[in-house]
């Protein structure tokens, strides 16, 4: 008898053992099962008493793996509440017709993928005939995450119910005449239909979770109730490789959302090969899912294997399906019956005896065709699981064959994925496996046809009469007409129009009083979605977390350590800020989420996130485009940012490149405001631009991204008539006169040397945000020490100004004349322009070739490094005394200033 105690030292040596003979029996019985019966019949006892024991309600730990195995048995299938030969004939038609697309298409060299859906077809078509809710009952319905490489079979279903037509199926992959189809689901350029971009992998799954939690959170708040919609998203299980794909999984247990089923597509290969040779990925997935505290449902075989099971008298059928790697899973799907008895059947004498039983039209119907994914009622039961399961999300794990009812040519082989079409002879072989009314004569010089039943067929209206049912067409993006919001009042901008006075403080700080206020705005405040990563006490925004309180579904069930201050850690059910922990992903697809409420539930809700700038862009740039691309509004606010303001953190915090990240993405306005009033200015037009009214050719599907600064700094009172170029992009701050510097000494006057009467050589200085307080500086050095005037401007967008420039040049080749704001702005200067920033001289010079005037740059390039503020700006060389030898150089190669004042200012400044 095994001692367990002495052998086995664990956790259990740590709680008291009441009664150690009857542990020594229980002990003592699996020993004599397992000599007596085998091992695997002493783990199946030990499985029941597991599984008895959490029916029971016991606390214990769970399994994390079971057998390879359907989870719900045949005999537990409920009835498909429908016609399943009608279903079928459906199924059939839009296999057919995902097919023809892509095959059509590529005659015109555009790709496309058919081997996917054909996997996929049954997990969608039972989803859109029973389970998926559509938007015309309260306007949410369910969110639907597609499958990227799935989408041919989407638009196959759109083709039968009359939303698309024959010409738009030719037009797959052909957007540039305007009414193509896209190649995936992008909102953007087809948005009555996809609601998600999902085809970056790795960003739906991670979406979807932050999706349903969104949905509780509108619910908990008393926005919205959502509390019927519910979140699929389907995936593949080579996506799940992606870091991204798991990273949420632990959230969504957490907070029981059972609004939440992921469908993952297990056909065992991913876009090269098996996803897990030599291992087998549903088992990986399904110890990753329980482990973090998910219901798994396993629809893994067909109702053809029930009779192989029924016949499993020893278990030695279930052991060695567990034991076969998924490419060997893959191989029997290309090979006759004899090599399956061989191979698979022959390593057990038990399964040997059962092969005997077996036909080989049994056999290859079992490991060729037999599937649980491709079964509309092993589907249909997992669906119904999945619903009914409360209190966690569900994965569904459904094995299918990548490239199923395609032919030989494509099931299961390594290169489907990139197999882009089928000859006639396979079109015809699988017309005749669908049992589809498709004659020959009806491939006309060679081109396979589209297939339909007719629009007033029994199968049109089959299908049109169950989306009815359940809510309307499926996907479906709904622009619903919403009010525009009315604007906060004007005083909560205008509060920073007066300046600072003697008193310093940081842009951060400037737009964190501004949320404040515009959160206690009666009519609008309630739509604010404040989104932390855990940073909220480095951008000072603890004040908001007694008042607004922290999103917590379960409320706050302690007692804070901070109770008795006044900004004390308050979570709520119904609180307004969301703090996400240290994750930018999750905090990124929360925005996503709140960003589109105004499509995906009609309701305008208007998220700020602010994070380290650095770990913004640079990061989860991906997911700005997957914003983009799903049309989505609302703030990011890069916080601490620029290569020099954040001392002492170093090369990975120090940001030089995020406004030239930003800058590649259509959809984000980009600012980098130097002063409170700027970002007060911004936020305003933000505003009435999303969520109020755009202006006519206006596009309000755009998100707006701030730069703003923790470097505490005087601010000034806003000059007048300068709101427009705030926008825009640039206007004068100042000139060398108004801001009163010391009359320019004549020794550098070029026009000396000429005999003429002294002139000051002047230059224009223009700085974005933080590096406007440097050439403020170098204005008044440049002033007093070398007799030059400077002029100082704020370019609030380097982005913007470039934008408008590549449209008023994009006018001139149709013919109309339109000048560029930048040179409007600047017309009538006739001296040389720096542009001086915080990030890499690539951010300014956005506008060189535009600028008339001689133009030169100084930015913040290479690496950053932990240092002072001020050695930082030496070391870039973007100091004021930088600035002022840049402008003396500039102005020396013009001739207005001599060479040598250049070495002197070097040396002076001891650079």
């Amino acid at each position: 008898m095994i001692d367990p105690v002495a052998k086995f030292p664990s956790e259990l040596d740590q709680l008291p053992d009441r009664d150690t003979e009857e542990t020594a029996e229980w002990a003592a019985s699996l020993d004599a099962v397992a000599k007596a019966a085998g091992p695997h019949r002493a783990a199946y006892l030990m499985r029941r008493t597991l599984q008895h024991a959490e029916g029971a309600g016991l606390a214990l730990p769970k399994l994390l793996e079971t057998d390879y195995v359907n989870t719900i048995p045949s005999s537990s299938e409920p009835v498909i509440d429908g016609d399943e030969e009608m279903e079928r004939r459906i199924t059939a038609w839009n296999r057919w017709n995902a097919a023809a697309m892509v095959t059509r298409g590529s005659k015109h060299g555009v790709g496309g993928h058919i081997a996917t859906f054909a996997s996929a077809a049954w997990l969608y078509e039972t989803g859109f005939n029973h389970f998926f809710r559509g938007k015309e009952g309260d306007g949410s319905g369910d969110q639907l995450y597609i499958q990227g490489h799935a989408s041919p079979g989407i638009y196959a279903r759109a083709f039968l119910d009359g939303r698309l037509t024959e010409a738009h199926l030719d037009k797959f992959r052909q957007e540039s005449a305007g009414d193509g189809l896209p190649s995936y689901p992008h909102p953007r350029r087809l948005p009555w239909l996809w609601e998600f971009p999902t085809v970056s992998m790795g960003l739906g799954p991670l979406s979807a979770i932050y999706q349903a939690r969104f949905n509780r959170y509108l619910t908990n708040r008393n926005i919205k109730d959502v509390s019927n919609s519910h979140v699929w998203a389907f995936l593949g299980d080579g996506e799940m490789d992606e870091p991204e794909s798991t990273a949420a999984l632990a959230l969504a247990s957490r907070e029981g959302l059972d609004n939440l089923t992921f469908v993952i597509n297990c056909n065992l290969q991913r876009l090269d090969g098996p996803v897990r040779a030599n291992f087998k990925i549903v088992q990986e997935l399904e110890a990753q899912f329980r482990g973090a505290g998910w219901n798994v449902v396993k629809s893994l075989w067909g109702g053809a294997w029930d009779e192989l099971f029924q016949l499993d008298t020893t278990g030695a059928l279930v052991r060695r399906l567990r034991e076969v790697p998924d490419a060997q899973v893959q191989t029997y799907q290309t090979r006759d019956a004899a090599y399956i008895r061989e191979d698979f059947f022959g390593k057990d004498p038990a399964l040997v005896e059962m092969a005997k039983l077996l036909s080989d039209d049994k056999i290859l119907e079992c490991f060729h065709l037999s599937r649980g994914g491709h079964e509309p009622r092993k589907v249909y039961a997992a669906y119904k699981a999945a619903l009914s399961h409360k209190g966690a999300p569900t994965v569904i794990l459904a094995q299918t064959v990548k490239g199923f009812t395609l032919g030989d040519g494509f099931a299961s082989k390594n290169a489907n994925h990139q197999m882009k079409k089928l000859t006639n002879d396979e079109f015809k072989n699988m017309r005749d496996l669908l049992e589809l009314p498709i004659s020959d004569a009806q491939f006309v010089d060679g081109v396979v046809p589209y297939g339909h039943p007719g629009a007033d067929s029994p199968e049109v209206r089959y299908l049109q009469e169950r989306r009815a049912a359940l809510g309307g067409p499926a996907p479906a993006r709904r622009s619903h007409a919403i009010a525009p919001l009315p604007a906060p009042a004007d005083k909560s901008f205008a509060a920073f129009d007066k300046g600072s006075g003697h008193q310093s403080m940081a842009t951060t700080m400037a737009f964190v009083r501004l949320m404040k206020d515009l959160i206690r705005d009666k009519t609008t405040g309630k739509r604010w979605v404040p989104i932390v990563p855990d940073e909220a006490r480095t951008f000072g925004m603890e004040s908001l977390f007694p008042s607004l309180g922290i999103y917590s579904p379960k409320g706050q069930t302690y007692e804070p350590v901070d109770r008795d201050q006044l900004m004390y850690y308050r979570e709520a059910k119904d609180g307004q800020i969301l703090n996400e922990g240290i994750t930018e992903a999750g905090s990124m697809a929360d925005f996503i989420a709140a960003s589109s409420a105004y499509a995906t539930h009609g309701e305008a809700m208007i998220p700020f996130y602010i994070f380290y700038s650095m770990f913004g862009w640079q990061r989860t740039a991906d997911q700005m485009w997957q914003l983009g691309d799903q049309l989505g509004r609302g703030f990011l606010v890069g916080a601490t940012a620029g290569r020099t303001t954040l001392t002492g953190e170093g090369l990975q915090h120090a940001d030089g490149h995020s406004p030239m990240i930003a800058a590649t993405n259509p959809a984000a306005m980009s600012y980098d405001p130097a002063f409170a009033y700027e970002v007060a200015a911004i936020v305003k037009d933000g505003l009435r631009r999303m969520y109020g009214e755009a202006a006519p050719g206006e596009d309000q599907n755009v998100f707006y991204y701030l730069t703003v600064y923790n470097e505490p700094m005087p601010q000034p009172a806003k000059p007048a008539g300068i709101d427009e170029g705030i926008v825009k992009g640039l206007y004068r701050f100042n000139t060398a006169e108004s801001a009163g510097v010391t009359v320019p000494s004549p020794k550098l006057s070029a026009s000396l040397e000429q005999g003429g009467a002294p002139i000051a050589p002047r230059i224009q200085l223009l700085g974005s945000g933080t590096a406007i307080h440097w050439t403020l500086e170098a204005q008044k050095l440049l002033a007093e020490e070398w007799g030059v005037a400077a002029d100082v401007w704020s370019a609030t967008s380097w982005t913007e100004l470039r934008r408008d420039a590549l449209e008023a040049d994009a006018a001139l080749l149709r013919g109309e004349e339109r000048t560029p704001f930048i040179r409007t702005a600047l017309e009538g200067v006739d001296s040389p322009v720096l542009a001086v920033s915080d990030y890499m001289r690539q951010v300014p010079d956005q506008i060189a070739q535009w600028v008339e005037q001689d133009y030169s740059s100084l930015g913040a390039d290479g690496f950053g490094l932990s240092d002072t503020r001020e050695a930082a700006r030496r070391h870039f060389g973007v100091d004021a005394q930088s600035i002022v030898v840049a402008a003396l150089a500039q102005l020396a190669k013009r001739g207005e200033v001599p060479v040598t004042a250049v070495k002197e200012a070097r040396e002076r400044y001891g650079l």
